[in-house]
């Protein structure tokens, strides 16, 4: 490995493994948002100075957009969240829409635009751009993006979590290799997100999620 891959290499461990493990195992919880800004802005650094990329890549696919499979996704989605629900938290069901409308309703807004779009730019094009060349196999490099995509949501500490993320991952980073990109990654990853906070699944993202019982 050269001298330059070597450095590619340090970079990766330390945004994708240590900042996770450290975010999970030293932190309070209340460091958890400004540590994760952080983490977008240094991602957002690290892809503007990535060789060969074009930020006009993001823009990619929007023509010819497949809702066809973001309806597909979405059903999956909500069958597993409803089924999970029912399983494990059958007293959160729909709790945010009966509840607390007003707060189920910026989530819905916001969710897009504060968590899956950041989380995309540092899961999808600076893994695959920037670091896809660590990986001997587009395959391996998915698979790894996907486990990773888990790890960053360990601090939650429930297996629930880290499972759906795990799935969420392998499928948003095929979406994003896919030829829409990063725009349906993003509306996937956005369209996941309301789901599992309006079935009430999302009681198992946040500090101090609901006991499993």
């Amino acid at each position: 490995m050269t001298a330059g891959g070597t450095w590619r290499a340090v970079e990766f461990a330390g945004l994708y493994l240590g900042l996770p493990l450290v975010l999970a195992l030293a932190m309070p919880p209340d460091w958890m948002w400004p540590v994760l800004g952080a983490a977008t802005l240094l991602g957002l650094v690290l892809l503007a100075v990535t060789p060969g990329f074009a930020w006009g890549e993001l823009l990619r696919g929007w023509r010819g957009f497949d809702w066809g499979y973001v309806a597909l996704v979405a059903a999956g989605t909500a069958a597993v969240a409803v089924l999970l629900v029912w399983w494990l938290v059958p007293w959160q069901a729909f709790v945010l829409p009966r509840r607390a409308t007003e707060l189920w309703l910026m989530i819905l807004v916001l969710y897009p635009f504060l968590s899956a779009l950041p989380q995309e730019l540092v899961f999808r094009p600076l893994f695959f751009r920037r670091y896809g060349a660590l990986f001997p196999d587009p395959r391996v490099a998915v698979a790894a993006n996907g486990l990773l995509f888990g790890l960053a949501h360990l601090m939650f500490w429930n297996w629930v979590a880290m499972a759906l993320t795990v799935a969420g991952g392998l499928i948003f980073a095929r979406a994003y290799l896919g030829r829409n990109g990063f725009l349906m990654a993003v509306v996937l990853h956005a369209v996941c997100g309301a789901i599992v906070f309006t079935t009430g699944l999302g009681s198992f993202f946040y500090h101090g999620a609901v006991p499993l019982r």
